[in-house]
């Protein structure tokens, strides 16, 4: 009696979390966290055999979960897949948009039709989640959804022109929407989480153009820290999140030295995405159409990823770039007073003649 009553009770006062991109990756790791607290869970992606995957982790864990397959890109069959999450489970507290598709290649090799698909996957399915997100929550007047974001939302790198620029849509948008809900009252809560290189598949199934495979720039982190971080959040929401040590080193470094990055990852950043392996000719990419096989949660750079990170919210992420400008400007000012004092005291010094008495 006591066990199976338990299961009830936990199952109906469980929460509910949807989660887009839920199939693999940090998606998937995000499931595996909050199916390991007892939520309810809604699973979006386009493959059916692998959320149906995913379903079976999740009560394994002790979490319950049904699955809606769908493209976040088709702003309406996102809708509808909502729609028989909230009929199944009842008010979504928590909707997390993570979605993404990228393809590497230089500018120049990419076609308009891959631009196109990037943005509308991840850039729009995100405004798409949002949306579909808002539609149960604000007659309610409650709920909280997370954006999954980048480092890249903050510092373009190469061979990721159109993922680099669905990221910095990513929080154009949100800060926008986030005015309109503080003017609205709104109790509703937005979080951003911006994310370091993570050990995924994507990196197994993007489209590229490069000829040896890609691989993600280092330092790497395992999904699972993805995951703890998005629950953590849930409980404790923050305007935004900044995982692992790179992270922050690249928006801050962004913000105080930009050119200087230029030219860095100019250097660095085309080797360091780039494995010694080359591209095989049968490589199959998820830019279109998922990939059946390759549904998990890791990707094959384990060896190198490490299953911690420092993840800074709060206060720090607001004063560390007015500390940082403060700090340059101080140290313009100092430098701009040495170089302006060093002629005055040239100009001013007496003749040798007159330190030593002698006139001419």
């Amino acid at each position: 009696m006591t066990g199976p009553a338990m299961s009830i009770y936990r199952t109906s006062s469980a929460e509910v979390v949807v989660i887009t991109g839920a199939s693999a990756g940090v998606g998937r790791a995000i499931a595996h966290r909050f199916a390991s607290a007892g939520w309810r869970i809604g699973l979006i992606a386009r493959d059916v055999e692998a959320l149906d995957e995913v379903k079976r982790e999740v009560e394994e864990l002790g979490g319950s979960a049904m699955i809606a397959a769908a493209d976040v890109a088709d702003a309406e069959a996102l809708f509808a897949a909502a729609d028989t999450i909230k009929n199944a489970f009842g008010a979504i507290d928590v909707w997390i948009n993570d979605a993404m598709v990228t393809v590497f290649a230089p500018v120049w090799q990419m076609t308009p039709e891959e631009f196109r698909r990037v943005t509308e996957v991840t850039y729009l399915g995100q405004v798409h989640g949002t949306m579909a997100a808002l539609r149960h929550m604000r007659p309610a007047n409650r709920g909280k959804i997370i954006q999954i974001g980048s480092a890249l939302a903050y510092r373009g790198i190469p061979l990721q022109s159109a993922y680099c620029g669905a990221k910095h849509a990513i929080r154009g948008f949100t800060n926008a929407l986030r005015t309109e809900l503080i003017h609205e009252r709104s109790a509703i809560r937005l979080t951003i989480m911006e994310l370091p290189a993570v050990n995924t598949p994507q990196f197994d199934w993007a489209r590229t153009h490069m000829a040896r495979q890609p691989r993600p720039v280092a330092p790497v982190v395992q999904p699972e820290v993805i995951g703890r971080a998005v629950f953590d959040a849930v409980q404790h929401p923050r305007r935004e999140y900044w995982i692992g040590l790179s992270t922050l080193k690249v928006i801050l470094g962004n913000m105080v030295l930009p050119a200087f990055l230029d030219s860095y990852l100019a250097k660095v950043a085309f080797d360091g995405q780039e494995t010694a392996r080359p591209v095989s000719s049968d490589r199959k990419d998820n830019l279109l159409t998922p990939v059946h096989s390759l549904h998990r949660t890791r990707g094959r750079f384990g060896s190198e990823a490490t299953n911690q990170a420092i993840v800074t919210s709060g206060p720090l992420t607001r004063i560390a770039p007015v500390l940082i400008g403060g700090l340059l400007v101080f140290a313009t000012g100092i430098l701009a007073a040495a170089l302006v004092r060093k002629p005055q005291l040239a100009r001013y010094s007496p003749p040798l003649s007159r330190r030593h008495g002698r006139s001419h």
